[in-house]
Parts: structure tokens; C-alpha cells; sequence
């Protein structure tokens, strides 16, 4: 496949998909969006492929939206068009990953934030490294959480954790993410590689159609509403794009200091 920022090869059953953006930890840009959607359709439709792994390219799985790509698509007044991005770029991903019928497999090290941690949340199983950390850091530039991550969260470790997370925007190590019930697998990072082809490749050998039979089982009791959720993302983070607070936590994360909001 000609794509940019996506690396995609298929062995032994098994489709990986390497997110590739190492210069930028993997954030999220029009290009990579496309890419990243494209490379789901060709695993999906590839016959030899019976189980899908997700992973990052160089220091960390994912570092989430390239803020630097904010300002390619705008409303009229000028702010960013994060409705636009949403449901155009990261939905059809989220949607694609719980809709296929095989079997998805998350291998995180290093950062999963904002988006990216939506992405790895999204998929089947989730393996990290003991390096690997966690972070809902939509907050902190005044936003709030999407890709699904409203959804993801709260199935996988309830109500209060899932606050913290939105709220407090701080790292979930591996190993507490374990704890919580968050992620599937921690596993030491000298073996991370190992362990992540070893559990691709037991699910790549599995029953695949009882793999596929599980997860339209489990989307229509937990995720049923997804689609809503996905809809009432877009919608009030087009709000929250909107705020002062936005701007003050953009500009202070790009000149890297506390942001001062204000709730406006």
C-alpha cells in the first residue's frame, strides 16, 4: 500500500499496522487520519489476515492530535473545525476498529494520549509495555475527551476512574491501568515485542468466526449507543473549540507553561 505515515504488513495471519509519525510520536494529522482509515479497509478486506495489530513507530505508541494541524480546516469565524475533524477523520476509525470482524490488539509503549489513547482503547485487547502510560489529556488545553474515549473509559473501569481521567488529566502508568482494568496485558519492555507476536499470532490461530461472534456480542451491550456518543463528542468539543480557554490552553501548551483559565 502507497501510504505515508502507515506502515502495513501481513505474516503468518497476522495484519500489523505501525503507526508511523516517529518525529512527531505518532500525532494525529489529516494525512496520518487517512492513511490510518485506509490501512483498517485493507486488513478488514484481506482474506489472509485473521488478526489485526495496532502499534507505534519509535519512542511511544501514539502522542494524540498534531496541534500543529488544528488550524487546516476552520469554521467561519476562524477557529478550529475539531466537528469537521471528528466526525470525518477519527469516527470512521473508531468505527472501523469495532466493526471488523476480527480480532483487534492494541501493543502500547510509551505515551497513548488524547486520540491515541482513544485509538488503543478502542481496540479488542490492549498489551503495554511497563514503559507504556495512559493519558485523557483533552483537558488540559481546555477540551474534552473524544474519539470515544467518553465510552471506552467508563465500560472498562467505571464511573469514578473515568472522572479522574476526563478530569484530572493525569498518566495512568501501565501497571495502574492494569490494576484498574483499563488494559488487558503488562509486560516487561525487553519483552514487549516477543509478547506482543506471541498474542497476535494466538489470535491469528484462534476461531475466528467465534472472535467475530463475540464482538458483535459485546458492541451491541456495551456500545449499542456508540454512534450518539461519537455524535455528542463532536458536538460539545466543537464548544469547548470555541472558548478562550481552548486558546489560553493551546498557546500554553505551545510555549510551555501553566495555562491560567478562566471558564470562558
Amino acid at each position: 500500500m502507497d501510504l505515508q505515515t502507515v506502515n502495513v504488513s501481513v505474516a503468518e495471519g497476522v495484519g500489523t499496522i505501525e503507526l508511523n509519525r516517529p518525529d512527531t510520536m505518532n500525532a494525529w494529522n489529516q494525512q496520518f487520519g487517512e492513511d490510518l482509515l485506509a490501512a483498517l479497509h485493507h486488513v478488514r478486506r484481506d482474506e489472509a489476515v485473521r488478526a489485526v495489530a495496532i502499534s507505534g513507530a519509535g519512542r511511544g505508541f501514539s502522542s494524540g492530535a498534531d496541534l500543529k494541524d488544528f488550524g487546516a480546516e476552520t469554521t467561519p469565524d476562524g477557529r478550529p473545525d475539531v466537528y469537521k475533524t471528528l466526525t470525518h477523520r477519527y469516527h470512521p476509525i473508531i468505527t472501523a476498529i469495532r466493526e471488523t470482524p476480527k480480532p483487534v490488539l492494541a501493543a502500547v509503549h510509551g505515551p497513548a494520549v488524547g486520540i491515541g489513547c482513544s485509538l488503543a482503547l478502542c481496540c479488542d485487547l490492549i498489551l503495554a509495555a511497563q514503559s507504556a502510560y495512559f493519558l485523557l489529556a483533552f483537558v488540559n488545553i481546555g477540551l474534552v475527551p473524544d474519539g470515544g474515549s467518553s465510552l471506552f473509559v467508563p465500560t472498562r473501569v467505571g464511573m469514578a476512574r473515568a472522572t479522574e481521567m476526563a478530569m484530572l488529566g493525569e498518566r495512568v502508568p501501565a501497571q495502574q491501568a492494569l490494576d484498574w482494568g483499563l488494559i488487558n496485558r503488562v509486560v516487561p519492555d525487553e519483552r514487549f515485542a516477543a509478547e506482543s507476536r506471541e498474542l497476535a499470532l494466538r489470535l491469528a490461530a484462534g476461531p475466528t468466526r467465534s472472535y467475530a461472534g463475540t464482538k458483535r456480542q459485546l458492541n451491541n451491550w456495551l456500545y449499542s449507543r456508540m454512534a450518539e456518543q461519537l455524535e455528542l463528542e463532536a458536538q460539545i468539543q466543537r464548544e469547548m473549540a470555541g472558548s478562550d480557554d481552548f486558546l489560553e490552553g493551546a498557546m500554553s501548551f505551545v510555549e510551555k507553561r501553566s495555562a491560567r483559565f478562566a471558564g470562558k
